[in-house]
């Protein structure tokens, strides 16, 4: 349960307060708006890259604005997409006058209201592009994947290529193409409760556990038995490299997400076992990530991720970045 608030109304507000002021090397608040740039945002000449969504899954959205990473995030009420009026507010903050990349999770209301604000800049001639990440393979159809901690890998693709001075179509190519080669697939043991709010958004018997969850606290698609570490973990492997990118070679990076609650120590040990399971199966590990990096307040749960590399991708990934949440030197 969420325990540290005033009042429930203010949560977001206060929220975004005590980040930037706790992190003012790194960001700024954005004036009049729910929404922070990087501190040395607009950078003339560079494109921008924007983000955002509701609040409660830090560090996605707002802790990856940052050198090297996103240029600003718009930061909706928890659970809920940033207005399109925030998200306008945001992008005119970050513009350096070299066009803006707005990179969105599939949510109806988050594509809804990106797809608004850039169609108020682009009549302001702002060149505003938006990619729509899908890495979510719990959904059949790829247009129903959501966008879930495989965010991390599009948001940093795009960073790294905006900080190179790429030009917006090429930075957008870039980030589509981490998108295309990022799969992720997600299981919760318990439901999360919002600030103000006594009784979890869902719940589970202490004996299951929920495949496919949603980062807005929604339930999975199906309801499973518990089982141990080593049969979540070839879970998880199967249902990815089932869904393999078409063409990808065997190279690959290892995300491992805790979803608020879950612990590292156990998330070390589903690696232990993951590990194992994508050796087996071929693939050449150029790194791994375990951490949180797309919650649900306190959701127990976790997810994994793959980026399957081709040569521009990791160089991409490779390049430094310097965030709150995440340092690449």
């Amino acid at each position: 349960m969420t325990k540290l608030y005033n009042n429930p109304t203010d949560f977001k507000e206060e929220m975004i307060d005590g980040y930037v002021a706790a992190f003012s090397q790194y960001v700024r608040r954005v004036p009049g708006a729910s929404a922070i740039v990087a501190a040395d945002a607009p950078q003339r000449g560079k494109v921008a890259v924007v983000t955002g969504g509701g609040s409660g899954h830090y560090p996605t959205f707002y802790g990856m604005v940052g050198k090297g990473f996103a240029s600003g995030a718009a930061i909706g009420d928890i659970f809920t997409s940033p207005s399109t009026e925030q998200i306008y507010r945001c992008t005119k903050a970050a513009d350096g006058g070299a066009g803006v990349l707005y990179i969105v999770g599939n949510y109806n209301g988050d594509v809804m209201n990106f797809g608004m604000a850039e169609t108020r800049c682009q009549l302001e001639g702002i060149d505003t592009r938006s990619v729509i990440v899908t890495d979510d393979v719990a959904a059949d159809n790829i247009e129903d994947r959501r966008g879930i901690a495989g965010l991390f890998f599009v948001i940093k693709t795009a960073g790294a290529s905006a900080a190179r001075g790429d030009d917006l179509a090429t930075a957008a190519a870039y980030a589509e193409a981490a998108n295309a080669m990022t799969r992720s697939f997600g299981i919760a043991f318990a439901g999360c409760t919002l600030p103000g709010r006594s009784e979890p958004l869902f719940t589970v018997s202490t004996d299951k556990m929920e495949l496919g969850l949603g980062i807005h606290g929604e339930p999975g698609i199906e309801t499973v038995d518990i089982r141990p570490s080593k049969e979540i973990a070839k879970l998880m492997v199967d249902k990815l490299l089932a869904n393999a990118p078409s063409g990808a070679n065997s190279r690959a990076v290892a995300l491992v997400n805790g979803l608020g609650a879950t612990k590292y120590e156990e998330l070390f040990v589903l690696y232990r076992d993951i590990h194992d399971l994508l050796k087996a199966a071929g693939l050449n590990l150029y790194d791994t990530l375990i951490n949180e990096f797309a919650t649900s307040l306190d959701m127990q749960g976790c997810s994994l991720s793959l980026l399957w590399l081709d040569d521009d991708l990791k160089a991409l990934y490779d390049a430094p970045a310097h965030t709150p949440s995440y340092t690449k030197a």
